[in-house]
Parts: structure tokens; C-alpha cells; sequence
């Protein structure tokens, strides 16, 4: 054994065992992520025939009418597609049950009870102003798309060869869509009945429990000591969701990420994390089961649709702006942690926290460093997603705010959720670009964890002991979640790709809207958030403090954004307008 400058001690023989299957925590959470998968499978597969039977309805109504021509896509193309969309697995009684199991907590204004509960008279009351403004936003759809009618019957009078006829149809359809996005979002909101989540948060908290509290017990720690620890972990997870989801809170894009840090940083430097609940405190057991199952959501041929600009954009830059943010660190700020370096250029070149966790793991980054870098994502994406869009909508011109706009959001705002808020903003193409691309950029997060862990194992850690690093040392440090992150990704994708091309495009509703949004992404949210509140109370102010001086992180950083913020764009604008019009032209 050799102990490190920083304190930490490393192995300088690894040596396989077999048993590390179940003992070790990077495997517990790739078997725990594919436990809530494969029960997504069971639960969903079984409902492929009736599936494709009401595909193959949707198909029979527009199909005739939905063809699209050459320089755009139909009114009939977008009808064709919305009835394909509300095909969904997950709308079975089973799948709704689940939904409600995994609920977090409702949105509220002024009355946080109302976030746990709400009787009959509020709830229609509540539905009734939401049915109003519903109405309103239908008529303009109604409006908008007698307007693309028009448009596009004019269009096609002139046997789509008029340049200008085919460009008034193509704006004046992207409005009606960008109407019709605004009364679908209303339309959700006039489902509102009554409702008391408290009993449904405390059985989920239970089960949570004993979830997690099974690999502890396999892991050798104490499972009354965990669950125990677990119920103070939980609550201050609920409590960030409460303060998440009131109103203005979730217009101003302020999350759950920095509310459950928040808390949980309120309490270790006041009262102090309670020493019975740090059994409970496994910030990386959480996340990187959580990451098992983003893993899953990253699907390639659905990566494969916005094309190479898309790529090129996402696994072009995003590398890029990683060397050069390290470098920048190391040469001209000249940051005295090098795993801090590392885990802040991962955090704001990829996708934020879960980037941030993934590098941190593989480097053996301090907690405290941990969370100055999710900290810093955390503050930028909140910025970014309100100014990016004003921005855009204020300085772009505007056959570009769309795609370029989007593609710009996706590669450089941090968090997936923020990017999708943030795209919404714009419209729906540019929601869909944000989205695709922020996805493909999260297939790098196992990437990066690879290399980051490969240099630190055999560069920086050689050079700190003093003793070479053989293969089998690099494959114990390697973070084995990544395995896992990488797995569910390639099993989903080969098997969306057979529901596509086997059973007439059926991925989306089995896979999206059946194992993906039906099972993987109720439980995700949870994991992470239970993460963030565990960073929390594992952080004094006092281990941060020796960071800050000299502001260098900031600075660090400001740099990687700002750099970032030009080559995104630039390359956006090269790949989507110079190189690959075409493809532009078909999003």
C-alpha cells in the first residue's frame, strides 16, 4: 500500500475477486439499475400487440394524407405523428400506478400543504381556471393551424416549386406547432383531481429503504443502522422537491439539484448532519445507480436522426473544450488539485453533475471538491437557461433561433433537464435539437470517466507514489458503473431498433413511453436528488474554503463556459448551415 500526498491511499497491486460482484458499490449499481429495468421489461413487454394494433390504427387514419414533400413536413405528416406519439405502453392501469408510487411532490403557489395535498373544492377550482386558459391556448392553435392551411394549400397549388410559397407554409406550420406545443402543456394541467401524496412519499421511502439498504447489508455495512439513517436523507430530499416545485421556483428553472445541496450543506454547517444518518449519506451509490439507468435513455438511432452535425457538434467539441479547459487550469491558473481540475472541466463540458460524479469517481476526487464543482454547474445552468433563450431570441436571426439556437443550448447548458426548459422556450424544433443533442453529448460521460481514470491510474498517481501502475490496477480503479451505463445503453438501443424495424415502429411507444419514462425516469430523479442532499451534508464550509482562494475555480470555470459558448456555436453554425444544409432543411 502507498499513501498519496493528499491523504488518500491507493493500491499498488490490484487483484481481481470475484466476490467484488456483490461487495464492491459500482456493482450494486449497475445490479440495482438493471433490477428496475428488467421489472420495466416485464411490466411493458407484454403489451406490444395491443401496441402495435393502435400504431397500426394512427397509421390507417393519416398515413394516406401524411406524406411529406420535399422541402417540408405537412400538417397530415405532424397529425400522423402526434397519433403515433399518444401511443404510449405506460398508459396501462399498471403503468399509471406506478406513476402515482413515484410521485414527487405537486406543484404549489402558496400553500406548500397543497404540495401533499388537495381536496375536491381546491382541486376543482384549480382545474377550472386550468381548463380556461386551456381553452385559450386551443383557439389559437385552431387559429394557427387555419393559417398553416392555408399556407401549405397554396404551397401545393403550385406544385411545391415556389420557393417562397414553400417558405410562408414552413413558417406559418412551425408557429401552429409552437401553438399547439403551448395547448398540449395547458391541456396537462386540466386533469387536476384530488390527491394525498403522504402516504404514497412514505411507502415509496420505505421501499427506497429497503432497495438500497440490500447492498449495503451485502456490502458488509449495518442495514437498521442505513434505513435509519435513510428516513433523515429522504425527508430532506421531499423537503428539496417541495421547495422545487412551487411556482415560482419552477419558472425561474431553480431545481431540485440546488435546493437538496442546499439543505443539506444548511444543515452540516449549523447543526450538523447527525451522526446516526451518515450511514444513510452514499452520494455515489445513489448517483451512479441513477446513471445505470440514464444509460438506458441514450438510445443511438434516435441519436442517428439529427444526423453527423449533430454528432460532430456533441463529440467534437465537448472534448475539446475538456483539454483545453484542463490545460488552462494547469498552465495559466495553475490549479493545485488536479482532480478538482478535472472533475470542474468534466462538469461544465458535458452534462453537469452526473459528468461531475462520473470523472470524480474515477480520479478519487475529494467530496469537497465534488461539490464546489456541482456547485458551480448548478449556479451557471440556472443563468444560462434564462439568458440563453432571450438572448437568442433578441440577437439571432430568425430562420436560425430554431436549429442553430437549439443546437447551441444543447452543447453548452449543462443540465438535460434546464436544456429542454430552455428549448421549450423557443419552440418545439428547437426543443427537439436541444434535447438530441444534449443526448448525444451524455454518451461521453462514460467516455470521459474511462480516460480520466486511465490518466490518473497510470500519469498522475504513478507520479505521486513513485510506483508504476500495472493493467490489473487500472481495471480496479476504472468505475465499474460506467459498464453499466454503457450496457443499458447498447441493450436499449439494439432493442429500440428491433421494435422500429421488426414491429413497425414501435420503439418509441415501448421503449420511450414504456421502460424509459414509464419505470427508468420515476425512479432517476429520486436517485439523483437523494445524491445531491448527501453532497450536502457531507460538506463543511470550512473543507471548501482552502479551494476558494484565489478564486481560481471560478475563473476556471468562466473560461471553460465562455470557450465552450464560441466553439459551440461556431461549429453549430458550420455543421447545420455550411456543411449539412440539406439536413438543416429536413429537421
Amino acid at each position: 500500500m502507498a499513501e498519496k500526498p493528499d491523504g488518500q491511499v491507493v493500491r499498488d497491486i490490484g487483484k481481481w475477486e470475484w466476490s467484488e460482484l456483490w461487495k464492491k458499490e459500482d456493482w450494486w449499481a449497475i445490479w440495482l439499475g438493471f433490477f428496475i429495468l428488467l421489472a420495466g421489461i416485464v411490466l411493458y413487454f407484454p403489451q406490444s400487440g395491443a401496441v402495435k394494433s393502435k400504431l397500426m390504427s394512427a397509421e390507417a387514419n393519416y398515413s394516406q394524407a401524411a406524406q411529406r414533400t420535399d422541402q417540408f413536413k405537412t400538417i397530415a405528416w405532424y397529425q400522423l405523428y402526434d397519433a403515433k406519439k399518444k401511443v404510449k405502453a405506460k398508459d396501462i392501469a399498471a403503468g399509471k400506478w406506478m406513476s402515482t408510487f413515484s410521485k414527487k411532490t405537486h406543484s404549489w403557489t402558496a400553500n406548500p400543504l397543497d404540495a401533499f395535498f388537495m381536496s375536491k373544492e381546491k382541486a376543482d377550482a384549480k382545474k377550472a381556471k386550468a381548463v380556461a386558459k386551456y381553452d385559450r391556448a386551443k383557439a389559437s392553435a385552431a387559429e394557427a393551424l387555419a393559417l398553416a392551411t392555408a399556407a401549405e394549400t397554396a404551397a401545393e397549388a403550385a406544385g411545391f416549386s415556389d420557393a417562397a410559397l414553400n417558405g410562408q407554409a414552413k413558417a406559418a406550420i412551425g408557429a401552429w406547432r409552437d401553438a399547439h406545443l403551448a395547448a398540449s402543456n395547458a391541456k396537462k394541467k386540466t386533469k387536476a383531481a384530488p390527491y394525498n401524496q403522504i402516504g404514497w412519499l412514505i411507502f415509496l421511502g420505505a421501499s427506497f429503504a429497503v432497495f438500497f439498504g440490500i447492498g449495503m447489508k451485502a456490502m458488509g455495512k449495518d442495514f437498521g443502522k442505513f434505513v435509519v439513517g435513510f428516513i433523515f436523507v429522504f425527508l430532506v430530499a421531499v423537503l428539496a422537491y417541495l421547495a422545487s416545485s412551487q411556482a415560482t421556483m419552477k419558472h425561474y428553472g431553480i431545481g431540485y439539484a440546488a435546493w437538496a445541496i442546499f439543505f443539506g450543506m444548511l444543515i452540516s454547517n449549523t447543526v450538523g448532519t447527525p451522526k446516526w444518518a451518515m450511514p444513510a449519506v452514499q452520494t455515489e451509490y445513489y448517483i451512479k445507480t441513477g446513471l445505470v439507468l440514464l444509460g438506458a435513455k441514450i438510445l443511438f438511432e434516435k441519436i442517428i436522426t439529427i444526423g453527423t452535425a449533430g454528432i460532430f457538434v456533441a463529440w467534437v467539441v465537448t472534448p475539446t473544450v475538456w483539454f483545453v479547459t484542463y490545460w488552462f487550469g494547469q498552465k495559466i491558473v495553475k490549479m493545485p488539485s488536479k482532480r478538482l481540475n478535472a472533475t470542474i472541466c468534466s462538469d461544465m463540458s458535458v452534462c453537469g453533475v452526473s459528468a461531475a460524479i462520473a470523472t470524480a469517481a474515477a480520479c478519487k476526487a475529494k467530496k469537497e471538491e465534488l461539490t464546489l464543482s456541482v456547485g458551480l454547474s448548478l449556479v451557471f445552468t440556472s443563468i444560462m437557461m434564462i439568458l440563453m433563450p432571450a438572448v437568442i431570441k433578441s440577437t439571432f436571426p430568425v430562420d436560425k433561433q430554431l436549429i442553430l439556437g437549439g443546437a447551441w443550448m444543447g452543447g453548452t447548458i449543462d443540465a438535460t433537464g434546464a436544456v429542454a426548459a430552455a428549448g421549450a422556450f423557443l419552440g418545439e424544433k428547437a426543443l427537439y435539437v436541444a434535447a438530441t443533442i444534449k443526448m448525444i453529448q451524455n454518451v461521453l460521460i462514460g467516455v470521459i470517466a474511462f480516460f480520466v481514470a486511465l490518466y490518473f491510474t497510470t500519469r498522475v498517481e504513478a507520479a505521486e507514489t513513485g510506483h508504476k501502475v500495472g493493467a490489473i490496477e487500472i481495471w480496479y480503479r476504472f468505475p465499474k458503473f460506467v459498464l453499466g451505463f454503457i450496457g443499458a445503453s447498447i441493450i436499449f438501443s439494439l432493442v429500440y431498433t428491433s421494435f422500429n424495424s421488426q414491429m413497425g415502429g414501435m420503439g418509441p411507444a415501448m421503449i420511450d413511453q414504456g421502460v424509459i419514462k414509464g419505470m427508468s425516469d420515476l425512479f432517476r430523479g429520486w436517485f439523483f436528488c437523494l445524491s445531491f442532499v448527501s453532497i450536502g451534508l457531507a460538506t463543511n464550509f470550512r473543507e471548501l474554503k482552502e479551494h476558494l482562494v484565489g478564486g481560481k475555480p471560478f475563473i476556471l470555470y468562466v473560461f471553460g463556459q465562455s470557450f465552450n459558448l464560441m466553439l459551440t456555436l461556431v461549429v453549430a453554425y458550420i455543421m447545420f448551415y455550411v456543411v449539412f444544409p440539406e439536413l438543416t432543411a429536413t429537421i
